[in-house]
């Protein structure tokens, strides 16, 4: 999907139990809602779940944080089959990672995308009472958020996953979003761009 921009409405989302919002300088604010999201690709079943709230203009770093010394990525692929993603220079493959994907009747909408919003330190809010959970490692959507896909109201993307919930990865549970690790999210984070290619393909 080309020229994907995300309005300055509100975005609805929804994250396996729970919902987030996120809101940031430049960045639109992503309210709650259970909603089944309308996929643009034909081939593929609605999916639903998607992203981040309120993003502070300082983050945790990792060690390795010189973006000069980094290799950036050009595009990235996910393979539903393998449950990984992997980051492209070109033809050279820079790192890979496992993922959790969408269940059946909530799938990861499969065809070309782009990163459209990343969010740093995403606020998530519960969906019931309204509470904003701070971003931690600890919690429900991690520190890191690349959204890939819209339909204009709802975003899916690649998000951190509490610690005690890793042994999901590798599964097909999430509501549409792409789970990882928050040490492997934060690493992708550093290494891609708004507006870089992502493949959402079923096999290598």
């Amino acid at each position: 999907m080309n020229n994907i921009t995300p309005p300055l409405s509100r975005l609805a989302l929804w994250l396996g139990s729970a919902s987030l919002a996120v809101t940031s300088l430049g960045i639109p604010s992503i309210a709650q809602a259970e909603t089944t999201l309308t996929n643009t690709n034909p081939t593929t079943t609605p999916v639903s779940e998607t992203i981040p709230a309120t993003a502070p203009t300082t983050v945790p770093q990792t060690a390795a944080n010189s973006e000069a010394a980094k290799p950036l990525a050009t595009r990235l692929v996910l393979v539903l089959g393998e449950k990984k993603v992997y980051a492209y220079q070109d033809d050279k493959i820079l790192a890979s990672y496992p993922v959790a994907i969408g269940k059946k009747g909530w799938e990861t909408p499969k065809g070309n995308f782009q990163v459209i919003q990343m969010v740093e330190n995403p606020i998530w809010e519960n969906p019931w009472n309204g509470k904003r959970v701070p971003a931690s490692l600890d919690g429900p959507i991690g520190v890191r958020w690349i959204g890939f896909w819209s339909d204009g109201k709802n975003t899916i993307g690649f998000h951190g996953t509490p610690k005690k919930h890793e042994h999901f990865l590798g599964k097909a549970v999430s509501h549409g979003c792409v789970r990882m690790r928050n040490p492997d999210v934060i690493a992708l984070y550093e290494i891609v761009k708004t507006g870089i290619p992502v493949s959402v393909v079923q096999a290598k």
